[in-house]
């Protein structure tokens, strides 16, 4: 099944990528519908109340929505940036480093003073952030079965981020792009290696190996959250396959998107 699911996702990639050069003006307005679509769901997905029209409106006109958490819109405006910064990114064929993990990690949190975090007494706090640095302190999760999954340790995080980026370089030519992008993407949300924007980071660490590889970005929506949040745990198990095959599900949805839009 997946081997199928990644033959489709490479006839949908080629049909774009001609289509693109056929219809340049019309992609640069398929490419800011990616950038509004991408920051809308991955920062919904982490809990942002806006809504895509708002989102939208804010990321074109810069002008917030009355009644939403000013720090909704603030987190929006880093991703789109980040986004941006992706572009430089590949333009200058930047290899993908612990250095440039962090400097999109500082970009999700400009402006963002502190992030909600529960203490060892179980009591909900604000933590201060700390913007491009590896965590010093714990973290976790409580999971939809109701256990409380745990990340690697802060000592830990050098050396698992380390070896993650040179894991991907040695992948390529050896696994099929789209499994080295949901595989680096699971791997970097099993160690969580920042306070905050983890999430946020892996799909965008994700989505610069896929765009590096001539595919668009992988957009998890966010109606699918529970089925994206379902299968993590099943490849903390050991299966990263339904992990790997929902990757890939959800770049055959952007790509039949980008399809219609170029149609």
């Amino acid at each position: 099944m997946l081997a199928s699911m990644l033959q489709h996702a490479e006839m949908q990639k080629n049909e774009i990528n001609t289509l693109k050069q056929q219809k340049p003006e019309l992609w640069e307005t398929v490419r800011e519908k990616l950038r509004i679509t991408w920051t809308y769901d991955s920062n919904a997905i982490e809990g942002s109340t806006l809504s895509y029209g708002d989102t939208l409106f804010f990321l074109r006109e810069g002008l917030t929505v009355e009644g939403k958490p000013f720090k909704d819109f603030v987190d929006a405006k880093n991703h789109a940036q980040a986004i941006d910064y992706l572009h430089d990114v590949i333009a200058n064929n930047r290899p993908i480093t612990e250095g440039l993990i962090k400097e999109i990690n500082a970009l999700l949190l400009k402006g963002v003073d502190s992030t909600p975090a529960i203490n060892e007494r179980g009591q909900r706090v604000q933590k201060p952030t700390t913007p491009g640095e590896y965590k010093k302190q714990p973290n976790h999760v409580l999971q939809s079965d109701g256990s409380i999954h745990h990340y690697i340790e802060p000592l830990q995080v050098p050396a698992e981020m380390n070896k993650l980026c040179e894991w991907i370089e040695a992948q390529k030519g050896k696994l099929h792009d789209i499994a080295i992008a949901a595989l680096a993407h699971y791997n970097m949300v099993r160690v969580h290696p920042f306070d905050d924007g983890n999430g946020r980071g892996a799909r965008i660490l994700m989505n610069l190996i896929l765009m590096k590889a001539g595919y668009p970005p992988a957009i998890v929506k966010n109606e699918k959250r529970r089925k994206y949040l379902d299968a993590l745990p099943e490849a903390d198990s050991g299966n990263l396959v339904p992990f790997v095959e929902f990757i890939t599900s959800s770049l055959a949805i952007t790509q039949e998107m980008i399809l219609e839009d170029l149609g």
